[in-house]
């Protein structure tokens, strides 16, 4: 699938991805692109199904409301599945805060839809959950110490290693044409002597 997806915007003679190999997210990247993706389902959810939301949880009227949660959701889903995905979780985190006060004035002893508001109550908690785990990972992930320098000092210059590396100048086969061309430090050590010989 990946490779489909990768070459559907390829103009001729762009690279082309032959073969799509194992991801490189971690654990935290992949709960972010989850929780992206359902942001943005629930987003567009709650901007179609506003009235039925409202109803199902006794809390009519508040239609404009629960869109303008839909707008904040696609915004938190679109934020977590870009490279600033710290950023969408940690919204969505403030914004679970604003889902569960406004789920907590429909707890009200007259509303007849009370329990589906207690069963929204605890999705919203576990979410909750789930979100301050994934920010925290995410953070963790790709934050950088500050005002320390980053050591390289488990890096080589060497991929295969300092002996294969060995005489590998000598291998190299120098074409015929550059052979004859002279360099630059050969033309200044000979620049003097041509000078110094009489015409």
């Amino acid at each position: 699938m990946a490779y489909y997806i990768s070459n559907i915007a390829r103009s001729k003679g762009d690279p082309k991805v032959l073969h799509a190999g194992p991801s490189s997210l971690g654990a935290a990247d992949r709960m972010a692109k989850a929780l992206g993706w359902f942001s943005i389902g629930l987003g567009i959810a709650e901007l179609v199904a506003a009235e039925r939301i409202t109803r199902a949880l006794g809390m009519e009227g508040k239609e404009a409301l629960v869109r303008a949660y839909g707008v904040r959701e696609l915004g938190h889903g679109i934020v977590s599945l870009s490279p600033d995905k710290h950023l969408g979780l940690w919204s969505r985190v403030a914004g679970d805060g604003l889902d569960i006060a406004t789920l907590m004035t429909a707890m009200r002893h007259d509303n007849p839809k009370r329990d589906n508001v207690g069963i929204a109550l605890a999705a919203v908690l576990g979410v909750t959950l789930l979100d301050i785990i994934g920010a925290q990972g995410v953070t963790a992930r790709h934050s950088r110490p500050r005002g320390r320098p980053r050591s390289y000092r488990d890096r080589t210059g060497f991929p295969q290693g300092v002996q294969a590396a060995r005489g590998a100048a000598r291998d190299f086969q120098v074409p015929p044409d550059m052979r004859a061309a002279p360099t630059l430090a050969a033309v200044s050590d000979r620049a003097p002597q041509e000078r110094a010989r009489p015409h």
